[in-house]
């Protein structure tokens, strides 16, 4: 086709920014010329700019595959905002209303839609079939293009569909995007799709701006709680293995005062959507998740990704980590580590083939080497995706700005391996641990293994280190978990050589956190000195206007956007589509109130210069549903409250144990006042002020059983915390 424009003024014009990001101009010139198209991509690294541009300077309409309904409405949100015609952009899936496809359908033909956004689902149907082949249409845009591959991490038999849909509508050129880049899944995109002929476009995995971090799973959740009140407004994303901790972890967060949210496949979808809309409209802060929380989410400021359980792969890590900092800000990625968890995810494993097994095994080992490792997080990240990390400190992750001390450890090795032969490679390393640490049980006993000169020949370590030895021997892969018999420890080539042979080996004590800090402040973001008072109006402003037109804040600007007005100070139309971001389109439907509340701020406090930009914070008001605590807020007699919820008195105790020391405040002095006289009350208060310990037990012998029942003191514990701890 040979189109030859200058896209950086399109750019400008359309989208509001200066310059294109890493590979976004040559993929664009490459669609623009009609050939096939294949964008392999990291989240965030600007893929729908890569077919949205194109699509409004080419003929006809662009047809874009997208997995998820909630995608394409924020999608179609963002296009239609960055323009003044709503009809540039729609989608046509399931969740639309026979008149409002018909509305889809005559702004398609009438030539005003540029990016039509389907389901694979839709594009099966006839109706949507015929429809399409009297359309002219400029591409094909096929979106999360990994789901084709069973080798991918979230595969979807439909979009195994979609070549011959298209054949079967009428061929033009394909762009497939994915973010996943290991070398099978692109192998099976483009065979499927047809184009083994397309140009590639393989952009860095590095993001910089990404900040990665492992902690030892002690106390996550107080862990998780404090570090969210330490970013108190940044939005967040904490992901769970199970639907139980995803709910359990939310209430836990609600309870302390925090805007969360539960997301899982078990929730009902309008729950689910709704929740997810909360989170795009910055109603509340975080959302707890399991893995289906993920490409339906295109919020580019989420701050923090905590992963309280490790993933079961580091494809999946990345994935999700990547939700972070996608505008190019802050982006904490903190994850929690407990090889307790690993054991739990390979006994998940063992109903299934051996073949599964096995390449569950080899990913599980990659994402323990990764936990564990002392090396830089960003260099092991890139290595597994084919990219080498020159730097030798990243300057952004824990490894590097923590550095683990390493020690010589291949005696440690070899005196573990020797072990693995002795006992002819039939133990699993439980009790192979038991055996060096001298730990004496029935199993030891009926194999006479404690008659081993090898038994307590290594007690001057303990259990924690010699596990590490043998996670590492399993990383290295001197040593495997037989299949057949999952968890018995065999011995491979790799560790018969070293036994023979042995080099120097750097072991670090892996879970000595010691100092570790899970606030850590380390990463380096620049931005500029804003105006707060400016910036702040600004944002009250934003959450204003989208949630009058029940579009998510960023829609309207981003954050980048309102902190260079918060410097610069637009005070007119043609200054604000100036600003990073905006544009003309978003100037004109968005600016006007922007502009006027700047121009104001400017002349009422004779402006000279910005005032340190401060991090925003936004009204601390808890939803927490739990009804223990609406009714004792309501003053309900325990008793009451108990009899409604259908628990035992004892089980409500301990409901309320668990909520006040959880950090949440309980009030429960009315029904004590009731229950317990005052000088008796005044007596266990004053107890619990001066004792050392809290113990039930110890505050029945104190005060005396005869003068106090234990759910009394239990009770007054509970007031104590409450008012006194808390």
């Amino acid at each position: 086709m040979g189109i030859n424009i200058d896209l950086n003024a399109h750019l400008k014009k359309y989208f509001g920014f200066e310059n294109f990001k890493g590979n976004q101009e040559s993929v664009i010139k490459n669609i623009l010329d009609g050939n096939d198209t294949f964008v392999l991509m990291p989240t965030g690294g600007g893929k729908s700019l890569c077919y949205q541009l194109p699509s409004l300077l080419l003929e006809g309409t662009a047809i874009v595959i997208s997995p998820l309904i909630a995608l394409m409405k924020n999608q179609v949100d963002a296009m239609r905002n960055f323009g003044e015609d709503d009809g540039v952009a729609h989608f046509l899936n399931s969740s639309l209303s026979k008149s409002a496809s018909l509305k889809v359908k005559e702004d398609v033909i009438n030539g005003k839609t540029k990016l039509l956004y389907v389901a694979p689902e839709s594009l099966t149907k006839e109706s949507n079939i015929d429809f399409l082949k009297s359309v002219k249409i400029s591409f094909y845009a096929v979106d999360e293009a990994h789901c084709i591959s069973e080798w991918g991490h979230d595969f979807r038999p439909e979009y195994r569909k979609i070549r011959p849909i298209v054949n079967e509508i009428g061929a033009a050129p394909i762009i497939a995007l994915t973010a996943t880049a290991t070398p099978k899944v692109q192998h099976d995109i483009q065979k499927n799709l047809g184009m083994q002929d397309a140009r590639v476009y393989k952009s860095s995995f590095n993001r910089p701006n990404l900040y990665y971090e492992v902690l030892p799973k002690r106390d996550a959740t107080k862990e998780i709680i404090k570090f969210i009140k330490n970013n108190t407004g940044k939005s967040g994303i904490i992901y769970c293995l199970s639907r139980k901790k995803v709910e359990e972890l939310a209430e836990t967060l609600q309870v302390n005062g925090i805007k969360a949210v539960p997301y899982h496949a078990g929730m009902d979808s309008s729950t689910r959507s709704g929740n997810q809309d909360k989170f795009l409209m910055e109603e509340v802060d975080v959302v707890v998740a399991t893995i289906a929380f993920g490409m339906g989410i295109d919020k580019p400021d989420v701050r923090f990704v905590i992963h309280y359980d490790i993933p079961k792969s580091l494809e999946g890590y990345y994935q999700e980590t990547g939700r972070a900092g996608r505008d190019g800000g802050e982006g904490k990625c903190i994850t929690f580590y407990s090889y307790k968890d690993i054991q739990k995810l390979e006994k998940f494993m063992q109903g299934k083939p051996v073949a599964e097994q096995e390449i569950g095994k080899q990913l599980l080992l990659e994402t323990v080497s990764y936990a564990e490792s002392a090396v830089c997080r960003r260099t092991i990240l890139l290595h597994y995706f084919g990219e080498k990390h020159t730097e030798g400190n990243c300057g952004n992750c824990d490894n590097c700005l923590n550095p683990k001390k390493e020690f010589q450890g291949e005696e440690f090795v070899v005196k573990a391996l020797k072990l693995v032969v002795r006992v002819k490679e039939r133990f699993k390393i439980d009790h192979i641990v038991n055996i060096l640490t001298g730990e004496s049980n029935s199993a030891i006993k009926s194999y006479k293994h404690d008659e081993l000169e090898e038994f307590a020949s290594g007690n001057d370590k303990d259990r924690h280190f010699w596990n590490m030895v043998f996670r590492r021997a399993l990383i290295n892969s001197f040593i495997e978990k037989d299949i057949e018999q999952y968890g018995v420890i065999k011995l491979r080539d790799e560790g018969r050589q070293f036994m023979e042979k042995p080099y120097p080996f750097m072991l670090t004590d892996d879970h000595d956190f010691e100092g570790a800090d899970a606030n850590n402040d380390a990463v380096k973001v620049g931005t500029a000195a804003a105006d707060e008072a400016l910036l702040s109006m600004l944002k009250d402003l934003r959450k204003k206007i989208a949630r009058k037109k029940s579009i998510p804040p960023y829609v309207v600007f981003q954050d980048p956007s309102l902190d260079e007005m918060a410097i610069h100070y637009p005070t007119n139309i043609e200054e604000l589509s100036h600003i990073q971001g905006v544009g003309a389109g978003k100037a004109k439907r968005f600016g006007s109130e922007f502009v006027e509340l700047i121009a104001k701020h400017v002349e009422e406090n004779d402006i000279d210069r910005p005032q340190d930009f401060v991090v925003r914070t936004v009204a601390d008001k808890s939803k927490f549903k739990v009804y223990i605590i609406q009714s004792i807020d309501r003053k309900m007699d325990l008793e009451d409250i108990a009899e409604a919820k259908g628990l035992e008195f004892e089980d409500l105790i301990k409901e309320m144990e668990a909520i006040v020391y959880s950090g949440t405040k309980l009030n429960i002095d009315y029904y004590l006042d009731e229950a317990v006289d005052e000088d008796r009350l005044e007596d266990a208060l004053e107890y619990f002020k001066e004792a050392e310990t809290d113990d039930i037990e110890e505050a029945l012998d104190e005060l005396g059983e005869e003068d106090y029942t234990e759910e009394e003191i239990r009770l007054i514990r509970i007031m104590f915390h409450s008012n006194f701890g808390l």
